[in-house]
């Protein structure tokens, strides 16, 4: 029998929790529900998508988004932020000055990968930053559960941030990785990566989610702590990891 979540287009993980895939960049979308509070993960790549996940979650719980996480300063992540209209934007610490400095790369990387560039404009221009930065850990009150924020990066990027849902009733952690962990093919080093320090940044994923957490990749299928691992391994054989 399908939930709610399912009928509507989402992979139900949890109580609570639920993840879409994204067509275009199969980047996932995490949604956190808590008795005072809604936290959305990353926001899509269009305002389009934003406008189309904030009513979908509503359309499931009858309530809206509070609070939005971005995992790290892609296009495909954060460009729907905007159509979460007075929400609390949390993000790593150094976030919100490198998307009001990078608004036109975000457009022109956007565009480069396929989006309408009337769309991306529209979506660069009013571009969200963080209203809360994330130094360490911080934990995020959802009324009757509690999200932990974790400033894990660098990696990925200089700014990645992972989110862990703490498990109920003996159900496993879930660990949304953004894209410090991918699935659906090996990581995607780009130009803002920081490739010796990410097996490290994934020493600090698998501390933070333990051996029995599922792990929500920014791009594919949910893994376990052995595909992290995995990973982590072959990002080292291929980079190095830095001194110290």
């Amino acid at each position: 029998m399908h939930t709610a979540w399912e009928e509507a287009g989402w992979e139900r993980l949890g109580d609570g929790v639920a993840r879409r895939r994204m067509p275009g960049w199969d980047e996932t979308i995490g949604v956190v529900a808590g008795s005072a509070g809604v936290l959305i993960i990353d926001t899509g790549a269009t305002l389009r998508d934003g406008a189309d996940l904030r009513r979908s979650i509503r359309g499931v719980l009858g309530r809206d988004v509070t609070h939005v996480a971005l995992t790290h300063p892609h296009f495909d992540h954060v460009m729907g932020t905007a159509a979460f209209s007075g929400v609390q934007v949390f993000g790593a610490a150094g976030l919100d000055e490198l998307l009001r400095r990078e608004q036109d790369g975000l457009r022109r990387d956007a565009v480069g990968h396929g989006v309408d560039p009337v769309a991306a404009a529209e979506a660069a221009d009013i571009l969200v930053s963080p209203h809360h930065l994330v130094h360490g850990e911080l934990t995020l009150d959802l009324g009757d559960r509690q999200v932990l924020l974790a400033n894990v990066g660098p990696g990925h990027t200089a700014h990645d941030l992972a989110v862990l849902v703490p498990g109920r009733h003996g159900s496993p952690e879930i660990v949304f990785c953004g894209d410090l962990v991918e699935e659906s093919g090996a990581p995607s080093v780009g130009p803002d990566a920081l490739p010796h320090q990410w097996p490290a940044a994934l020493d600090r994923l698998l501390a933070l989610g333990g051996e029995d957490a599922r792990y929500v990749p920014g791009h594919g299928a949910v893994v376990d702590a052995r595909f992290v691992r995995d990973q982590r391994a072959a990002l080292a054989a291929r980079f190095g990891t830095s001194p110290g």
